[in-house]
């Protein structure tokens, strides 16, 4: 699964995805970033494909 980094801003994978619910009850995906030299927290909300 993909997600737009803001500090690359490239959309890369998701490194360590954990699936999450949001207060409304949207399922959402977080995880960090995949490059090595970013690891910066990455977020997408809907169903995981």
């Amino acid at each position: 699964m993909e997600a737009y980094c803001v500090k690359c801003r490239d959309k890369v994978t998701i490194d360590n995805p954990e699936q999450v619910t949001l207060k409304n009850g949207r399922p959402a995906t977080k995880g960090t970033c995949s490059k090595s030299d970013c690891d910066t927290n990455v977020f997408r909300i809907g169903k995981s494909s």
